[in-house]
């Protein structure tokens, strides 16, 4: 599995909006095979801030960085950004989430 995490710093005027405008790469990218998810959080410590933390079947996610709606993304996320986004990639020998084992609810 290739688990990714990304964040991205946004620009005041376009935080609030920052969601909408991701909505149609997000709503595409949830539905491409291979794509185990693609869920965005916004930092607690930065509100300009949002997280991206996505993981894709090994051999899905070169179709899914060439597909239509990431080349349209590219081209539409740089004017709410502040800067490039940073970036995590790995591949991992995992299926999904596992549970933790410091913690365990009952």
């Amino acid at each position: 599995m290739i688990f990714i995490v990304v964040k991205f710093r946004t620009k005041p005027e376009w935080t609030d909006r920052w969601l909408e405008l991701v909505r149609p790469f997000t709503e595409a990218t949830r539905a491409e095979p291979g794509n185990r998810w693609f869920d965005w959080s916004r930092s607690v410590d930065d509100p300009n801030e949002f997280v991206l933390v996505e993981a894709f079947d090994d051999d899905a996610a070169e179709a899914h960085v060439t597909s239509e709606h990431f080349a349209a993304a590219m081209q539409t996320m740089p004017q709410a950004l502040v800067s490039t986004p940073l970036i995590i990639s790995q591949t991992v020998d995992q299926d999904g989430w596992g549970q933790m084992g410091e913690l365990t609810v009952d």
